[in-house]
């Protein structure tokens, strides 16, 4: 027990944290504002480079409620991460905001992102890439280019850190 008397000490998440991937890239894709949490309205302005309809708002809701743990209005990174290692449970138990988010850019529904929904997700994200970049994603992700990439190779290819 913590001494604030909570079952759940910041100690134990963080090592809980360190033993799950690294969603960084992930997280900052959807922190459209770079303020260090994701809003409703950042999940907004992440749907709307995907769709021309715009965000349902019962999706952002739920998504929202599945992952703000603490009830503040906003998912932190700890608690997005939570959701996407399954806390515990494996991260296709609890991946259904990551599923959702795949699902968005996945345009034709064929269950594989191909080059265009990939270099429309980078561009609508605010990222140059160009074809080749493209292409290495694809790759790095475990597809092809002419077939394109599963939901597990997405989790891949956002799991890996582009700094340096």
């Amino acid at each position: 027990m913590c001494p604030s008397g909570r079952t759940l000490c910041a100690d134990t998440a963080t090592t809980t944290t360190t033993m799950t991937s690294d969603f960084r890239p992930a997280f900052d894709v959807l922190d459209s504002d770079r303020d260090g949490k994701i809003s409703k309205d950042d999940l907004r302005a992440f749907y709307a480079g995907f769709s021309s309809s715009g965000a349902d708002e019962n999706l952002i809701g739920s998504m929202m409620s599945a992952a703000d743990s603490n009830k503040d209005g906003f998912v932190q990174y700890d608690e997005f991460e939570r959701v996407l290692g399954g806390g515990g449970g494996g991260a296709r138990s609890s991946g259904g905001v990551m599923e959702d988010v795949f699902k968005i850019m996945d345009k034709d529904g064929d269950g594989k992102l191909s080059h265009e929904d990939l270099k429309s997700y980078m561009s609508a994200a605010g990222f140059a890439a160009t074809d080749e970049d493209i292409k290495a994603m694809i790759i790095l992700g475990g597809g092809d280019d002419n077939q394109g990439v599963s939901y597990a190779g997405l989790l891949k290819i956002l799991a890996v850190d582009h700094v340096g």
